[in-house]
């Protein structure tokens, strides 16, 4: 017998129904939901579930006005020095005139420096170490319904529920299962995604890393 006949044997001497259901009316709450999903469409804003749908952040470690680091020449007996990079982007080091660092790595400012001091004869093979303490120059913005809207300094690694709580977290008429996490891409353009902060909060949720530039907005409760 072959798998055919087998098939056919089984099903001989049984009976089938088949039954066919007539369309379901549209009703109003259809139509309300068809609505909501629209909209939510036109405003481009993406619902997150437990994976957030965000393009992962592009990090830059570059200094920029406002920006404070220490200087340390390892081997010196003095404490390292805290320099803050002024508004046009330069900063005045210990034995050397003004020198232009925005827009440069932390590595790559230990090495002009180093090669600062070796071409004026200060020092014949130092070691420089370049630490960034504060990026001021980087932020976040956050407003709407929280405790302390404004902007506030971005540190890499940040999460976006430490961006929240930098701004004393959610007040009591915040809708907290709808907040607003908007980012800029760096070839043009931004994305938004709503965020769940209480399904995030009780682990049920991914809690996304933050960029520099990243906007959250918690809106109010509709009661």
């Amino acid at each position: 017998m072959n798998r055919d006949e087998g098939v056919g044997g089984a099903l001989a001497g049984q009976s089938f129904s088949t039954t066919v259901s007539r369309p379901r009316r549209c009703t109003r709450r259809d139509v309300f939901i068809g609505l909501c999903a629209l909209g939510a469409f036109a405003c481009g804003a993406t619902r997150t579930g437990s994976k957030v749908p965000l393009p992962p952040p592009e990090e830059s470690t570059a200094l920029g006005p406002g920006d404070v680091f220490t200087l340390q020449i390892v081997g010196e007996k003095t404490a390292p020095v805290d320099l803050q990079v002024a508004s046009d982007g330069t900063v005045e080091a210990p034995y050397m005139h003004t020198l232009k660092v925005a827009g440069l790595e932390p590595q790559e400012v230990s090495r002009l420096i180093r090669n600062w001091l070796m071409e004026h004869q200060v020092y014949t093979d130092p070691s420089i170490i370049v630490r960034v303490t504060e990026y001021r120059s980087k932020q976040i913005s956050v407003l709407g319904q929280v405790q302390r809207p404004g902007s506030f300094p971005f540190q890499p690694g940040m999460t976006f529920v430490q961006g929240v709580s930098l701004a004393g977290g959610l007040n009591a008429i915040a809708k907290t299962h709808h907040i607003r996490l908007t980012r800029r891409l760096r070839k043009g353009g931004s994305v938004t995604v709503l965020l769940d902060f209480e399904a995030i909060t009780s682990g049920s949720g991914e809690d996304p890393m933050l960029q520099a530039g990243d906007h959250i907005f918690v809106e109010e409760r509709v009661f």
